[in-house]
């Protein structure tokens, strides 16, 4: 059974741009300015590309070890994924523009509770864990990025202990598709954040890329 999840993106507000009712509101895909999937080719251009530096030892090693994992599943990470934690200059660009202190963070392989066969991988959570991000790999190949509020990994000890989940694991509805690939996913962060923090720290954003994608929401205002 393939579960077809609530399209929706987990961010802050862009100045007057968006509003935002709490730290964090869930926007409706189809809000969202449209990306071209044609920009995204795993060579991550928009951040200057990859550079072919090494990541550090320990890093190295998580990665490795993750992938590893997921090899004994017959699934594989995704070439994108691999590309930018494998390149030492790429590395870490998300968590150096996170608004509010967000973080790479992997985890091992979660069996989907809503999907037999498909499994998550968290890469990124917030630090008071209000949304994580995680890979959503099937089986055959197809992979992209959803969020959610629950922390699959935490939840999945607490049952392997014998206590119950604080909520309904099996509720597809906890799991909200945000990318269709892990490139698409990192462009609209690092695009979103360095807007968010343009505004926190100054006037906005003069950087054309990111005026270029405050137009989207410029044309909705009034008057415009």
């Amino acid at each position: 059974m393939t579960v077809r999840f609530e399209a929706e993106w987990c961010h802050h507000e862009l100045g007057p741009y968006r509003d935002c009712a709490a730290t964090y509101e869930r926007y409706p895909f189809d809000t969202l300015p449209p990306l071209d999937p044609a920009g995204f080719t795993g060579a991550f251009d928009w951040l200057g590309g990859l550079s072919g530096e090494p990541v550090p030892d320990t890093e190295a090693a998580e990665l490795a070890e993750l992938e590893r994992a997921v090899a004994g599943l017959g699934l594989a990470l995704p070439a994108d994924f691999l590309a930018y934690h494998r390149d030492g200059r790429l590395l870490r660009s998300l968590d150096e523009v996170a608004p509010a202190g967000n973080w790479t963070d992997f985890s091992a392989p979660l069996p989907s509770p809503v999907e037999p066969g498909a499994y998550l991988v968290r890469f990124f959570r917030d630090q008071q864990d209000c949304v994580l991000w995680y890979l959503y790999l099937r089986p055959g190949g197809e992979s992209f990025v959803v969020h959610s509020w629950l922390d699959y990994e935490g939840q999945f000890e607490l049952v392997a202990e014998g206590e119950e989940p604080d909520e309904d694991l099996a509720d597809p509805a906890a799991i909200r598709w945000c990318a269709a690939s892990f490139e698409e996913f990192a462009h609209r962060y690092w695009v979103e954040s360095r807007i968010f923090l343009d505004f926190a720290n100054g006037d906005g954003p003069t950087d054309p890329r990111l005026l270029a994608y405050l137009a989207h929401y410029a044309a909705q205002q009034p008057g415009s």
